[in-house]
Order: structure tokens, then sequence, then C-alpha cells
């Protein structure tokens, strides 16, 4: 039996969400809801036309979907969510949960309260690569130093979605919990605080917004780490894309010499190889081992990372899985981004 699927948000990942359900034997679409009908009827038309709607609530109603997946800026995700439990739906949502702590853990307890399953998109927990890169790191000691930024010069159409981002939320915060949520399965441990700088950049922005910034957090066992993110056509293509580990025994890096456009959402999360190098030296102080690559070229693409997140997300409905962990590591990545926005509006380091 297929669990029906109503796809709210028909953007970028709504898309490539959508093209998972559409191929996946276990959902059945039951409409695509946008407020621009421009892309609802386009996705449609794709796919081979299912229904449309312009009204979340309306199609919540008309459709009576098993689940619902939100795709939508992030200043609407609280208040679809909590719509679609109370509607008796199992929930997929792109991250962030919510814009604040408190509605984030809300909404998990309702998820429990109504016992629906609930998963949140981070990408890279399900990407082969980045998993093994997190496996890597493990492997060099504590404490760990944990380099990693995002740049994107965008312009045209993206520069036109983050700064609509940017009614809501800053850079930091949108693309910070991917990373930071990275940085807490690397540690394994509890951050303890956390600061931030950030500058604005562009008058095309709301006067209390910034389109940089760079957060540094600091861990129970002794590791810190940073993450840099900054959006706009003003920004450098130079190391924008840094993501580098280093531990006592070594240090892991992606790297991509053909790594290209700060602006394609594909090379977000590609990773080309790792770059493993070993610490140790010998009685001359010489290095005892060549450093190793480790080939992750044969990695998914953006629509086939979609896939492997809504394969996870209708296991875990079919299967019953526990998601306890998953929902907790949530709302403790959104804590540490948003104490992070905080640092830097209030110019002090944040207590965690």
């Amino acid at each position: 039996m297929k669990t029906k699927i109503l796809v709210v948000g028909c953007g970028n990942m709504g898309t490539s969400h959508a093209r998972a359900y559409h191929q996946l034997e276990g959902f059945e679409i039951v409409g695509l809801v946008s407020r621009k009908a421009e892309g609802r009827e386009r996705l449609s038309q794709e796919l081979g036309g299912y229904p449309t709607f312009g009204n979340y609530e309306t199609a919540l109603t008309e459709t009576k979907p098993d689940t619902v997946s939100i795709n939508t800026y992030p200043d609407t995700h609280a208040d679809y969510i909590r719509k679609a439990l109370n509607a008796n739906a199992h929930v997929f949502v792109e991250k962030p949960l919510a814009l604040t702590v408190e509605d984030a853990q809300s909404l998990v307890d309702l998820a429990k309260a109504k016992n629906k399953k609930m998963v949140v998109g981070y990408i890279l927990r399900v990407h082969p690569a980045w998993a093994k890169f997190v496996e890597v790191a493990r492997t060099l000691g504590k404490p760990l130093v944990m380099r990693m930024n995002l740049n994107q010069q965008s312009s045209g159409d993206n520069w036109y979605t983050h700064k609509q981002l940017m009614n809501s939320m800053s850079p930091i915060v949108d693309c910070g919990v991917h990373y930071v949520d990275v940085m807490c399965l690397m540690t394994q441990s509890m951050p303890v605080s956390v600061s931030a700088i950030g500058a604005r950049l562009s008058d095309e922005i709301d006067s209390k917004m910034y389109n940089y910034g760079q957060l540094q957090v600091r861990f129970k066992d002794g590791s810190v780490g940073w993450y840099e993110a900054g959006w706009g056509p003003m920004m450098s293509e130079t190391a924008f894309f840094v993501k580098d580990v280093i531990g006592p025994k070594g240090c892991v890096s992606i790297v991509d010499e053909a790594k290209g456009d700060s602006d394609s959402v594909d090379d977000h999360s590609k990773t080309g190889a790792l770059k493993l190098h070993h610490s140790a030296t010998d009685e001359n102080g010489n290095f005892m081992k060549s450093d190793e690559i480790i080939d992750t070229s044969d990695e998914p693409d953006h629509d086939g990372l979609c896939l492997l997140e809504q394969e996870y997300f209708l296991k875990a409905i079919l299967e019953d899985l526990d998601l306890s962990d998953h929902l907790r590591d949530a709302v403790n990545s959104l804590r540490i981004v948003l104490a992070a926005d905080e640092s830097f509006r209030t110019g002090k380091t944040v207590e965690l």
C-alpha cells in the first residue's frame, strides 16, 4: 500500500524531492503546492500531471495525505509542520525545523504525541562521501579542529532566493545547521559555547540582517570549529568551499580540483576525493606515511541524494524507525546556529 504524499514548495529542493517521490514505489503524490503557479504547473507537467494547489490549507483538506513534504521558506516551516501533524500526517521538512529552539522542540514533542514520523532534511547525513569524511575524521584523535565554509556568489534568481531567505534568517543560520550537525557527528561531544561575527554587504537586504557571517564553536572535549557563509553578487569565489578537519594524528580534507560554480546547488555537496594526511614522523622527523587520496567521485548528484533521503523517510514510516536521536540532533544544531546569531547581534560569546 502506497503512502499518499502532498509536496509543498516547488523550488529547487521541492522539485528534487518530488522527483524522488515520483520514482519510489512506496509513495503516491496527491498534490503539488506552490504560491507561484508557474513553478507548480511546470513540475506537474514534468512528472505527468499531478493535481496542483496555490493554498496549503486547501490542499491539506482536499487531498487528506498520509504524509506531507515541506520545502518552503523557513519562516513557514513551524506552522506548516503543526498543521500537517494535526492532520495526522507524517512529515518530511527541509532544514531548519523552525526559527526558534522552543518551536522546534514543541514540534518534536507534537510528533511524538501524535506517533508520527518527522524527518529533517540534513542531506549530508545520507551522502556516502560525507559519511566517509565523518568516519575518517573520528580516527584523527582529540581534540579536532574543524574548518568549513560555503560562500555563494549568487546573482539573478539565486540572489532573489537568498534575499527571500534573509527575510527570516542569515546564511550562517540557514546553511550552518548542516555543517554544525556534521561537526557534532565528528566530535560526538556537546557544544559548550558559540561566538560569531558578520557584516551586511548589500543595501538590498533589511538593515538588521547580514549576508556574511562566521561562527566559532567550542566543544566539551576541547574540539573547536568554525563555519563561514556569505551570499550575494559581491562574494569571492576564492576558497569558497573549504571542508577540512585536523586532529593530533593528521588531517582529512575534501578536495576537488574541478570544483566549479559557488552558486551551483549540485556543487554544494560534491566531494571528488578525500585527502588524508598522517602526522606520524620517524626519528629524523620525516613523515612515515604518504598522503592518501580516497576516491569519492562515484557519488550521487543532487537528485540522487534527495532520492536517498526519501528512501530513508519511507523506511522510517514503514519500519517504524526510532527517530529520537535524529530529532534531538536537529534541535541541537539549530540551538548552536541561533546562538551564533545572538552572538553576532550582542557582540558576546554565548554559553550553551
